[in-house]
């Protein structure tokens, strides 16, 4: 199963996500500066490397690769709630994994279902004493090659036992070693004192809700260094910094339905985020949303026309199509292949092109979550053009080789302690079908006349997704809207509905496509699969298809509070909000 989080705040895991946000790039220079002192980190990591190769290179069965990355971030986060504090945290954190491959590229331990056995993560001191760290980069390494040596006997026996498998491609592939040495740090990307600020001022605007049961902002920031050494000869050190500002409100209906609402906002320092003025629009929209849905009426199962906004139809091409064209889901018994062999056939309409391009650092003025300079395999980030006019052209690829596609294209990606494989990184759907907003619009109502529907559908935001792509299940996706409006025919005013989930298969909701709208919107976010929690982006125009399903999605029976709330000061909310 693959899950996109953007949207939603989990308190008990602050740590998880802030390491999740240390995945990204900073955006800087590609030219290398080696000005700074001498690294002790690199060095002792590279020593040790040579040292293990060499040692290690003895034993039988022997590693053919090795590699060493090492995560030094900086973590700063700040919850406010009801305008109090609630945490504030500030810590430093190296995060060491060890990739061990035993064997040879043609089979080694990480064939099929042995992934894992690659991969031994722990910590290293934030101090720069090196034997302490090379101490632990050798406990690390000898216990990585124990779990791969066993995984390789493993792989060797079923190998032999096994009927033989369809792809019969390599385990990992040769690529061109890397060095690039990047040392400058960018500043004023961790500032506690005015995080805390911010969480406690956009937290009291809510007080003026007494509707809203919670609401919560939570701001994340961390800047510092990535270091990657491997024995192809690879040596990376670049600059990684990004905040993000969440806001949640929840609240919930008569019948016990919870309803919720999520804002982001991120940027590469806190001077870059948003000023009030904008932040508080955002605010009072998503309350004036959440106290409409209340009173919306639950929506029943429903399949007919439907239009999904920009941000709506990127993060449906995320889950539908995105997920199914990574790599490894090509290939092994256990993936449901979707996709696998389809190059050169028509998947898509022939005016719709889609395109990963980690390089692009923002599209439009709106920073991209997935922009990244190298993969967590070493590899440089690159564009790569997987559907053309429609026809599939390409897959995201790792190191794991599939048939017809030997070599990575930079999308080797994971959240430290994973171990990497082929994910999305910026999505970008483009189109040469395109029409206006209110063009859009009366399309989706001639569709619902022609195939004599009572409604449409319109989908003006989404929260998040997920969709299923192993064999062993139904190969199906289900994307969690926000906010659906009833589109009648006859003229009367659209109905804002609530409770219900799109669903469906993908070859199956791709071919209903009509035509798109003219201008794209972004959905950044967090996408958690098996190598963890990458941050990536979506970019799509909005769309119309002739048929859309939807599910009525499952709640409590829970009644609202009995207790009224107690009464809060209401805190100014400036120009326009409540006082």
């Amino acid at each position: 199963m693959n899950r996109t989080l953007t949207q939603t705040l989990v308190f008990s895991s602050l740590l998880i996500l802030a390491t999740t946000a240390s995945s990204r790039a900073a955006d800087v220079k590609q030219k290398s500066d080696t000005s700074k002192p001498k690294d002790v980190l690199l060095t002792t990591m590279d020593n040790e490397l040579q040292r293990a190769t060499k040692a290690l290179d003895q034993m039988s069965p022997a590693p053919y690769f090795l590699s060493y990355e090492v995560q030094d971030q900086t973590f700063a986060i700040a919850v406010g709630m009801d305008g109090a504090l609630l945490s504030s945290l500030h810590f430093r954190h190296r995060s060491a994994d060890v990739i061990t491959h035993v064997g040879t590229p043609a089979l080694d331990n990480t064939h099929e279902d042995s992934r894992t056995s690659a991969i031994q993560s722990g910590s290293l001191p934030t101090d720069d004493d090196s034997d302490a760290m090379a101490r632990e980069l050798w406990r690390l390494t000898y216990q990585g090659y124990r779990k791969a040596s066993k995984a390789y006997l493993n792989v060797k026996t079923q190998n032999q036992v096994n009927a033989k498998e369809e792809d019969t491609s390599a385990d990992f592939s040769q690529e061109k070693p890397e060095v690039h040495l990047d040392y400058k740090l960018p500043a004023g990307a961790v500032h506690q004192a005015k995080m805390e600020e911010l969480a406690r001022k956009y937290s009291a605007r809510f007080r003026g809700y007494p509707f809203i049961y919670k609401a919560a902002v939570l701001i994340t920031a961390q800047s510092g260094q990535t270091r990657l050494v491997n024995s192809d000869g690879t040596k990376l050190v670049y600059p990684s910094q990004l905040v993000r500002l969440a806001i949640q409100v929840q609240t919930r209906a008569d019948d016990g339905m919870d309803l919720m609402r999520v804002e982001t906002f991120q940027a590469d320092s806190l001077d870059k985020l948003p000023g009030d003025t904008e932040i508080d629009a955002k605010i009072q929209k998503m309350a004036a949303d959440i106290k409409a849905l209340r009173a919306a009426p639950v929506a029943e199962p429903f399949a007919g026309p439907a239009l999904l906004s920009g941000r709506a139809s990127a993060v449906f091409f995320h889950e539908v199509l995105g997920h199914r064209l990574e790599g490894q889901r090509q290939r092994g018994e256990k993936e449901g292949r979707t996709f696998a062999k389809k190059i050169g056939e028509k998947v898509l309409p022939d005016f719709l092109t889609v395109s990963d391009d980690p390089t692009v650092r923002e599209l439009g003025g709106v920073d991209l979550s997935g922009w990244y300079q190298y993969d967590n395999e070493g590899v440089p980030a690159q564009k790569v053009d997987l559907i053309k006019n429609g026809v599939l052209t390409n897959y995201l690829m790792a190191r794991m080789p599939i048939n017809g596609f030997a070599h990575s294209n930079g999308h080797g990606r994971a959240q430290a302690g994973f171990v990497p494989v082929g994910r999305q990184g910026n999505l970008i759907v483009s189109s040469t079908k395109a029409a206006s907003d209110a063009e859009l619009r009366q399309q989706l109502i001639d569709e619902v006349k022609k195939k004599n529907k009572p409604y449409g559908l319109y989908f003006e935001d989404i929260e998040g997704g997920f969709t299923l792509t192993q064999a062993g299940a139904p190969q199906a996706f289900q994307v969690l809207p926000v906010l659906v409006w009833k589109v009648y025919p006859d003229g009367r005013p659209d109905e804002l509905v609530r409770g219900v989930d799109i669903v469906g298969t993908p070859l199956a909701a791709m071919s209903g496509i009509l035509i798109t709208g003219e201008k794209s919107a972004v959905f950044d976010g967090v996408c958690g699969a098996e190598s963890g929690g990458v941050p990536v982006a979506a970019v799509a125009p909005a769309m119309l298809f002739s048929e859309i399903e939807v599910q009525k999605r499952g709640h409590s029976l829970n009644r609202p509070p009995i207790l009224p709330p107690p009464d809060l000061p209401v805190v100014n909310q400036g120009k326009g909000g409540m006082q």
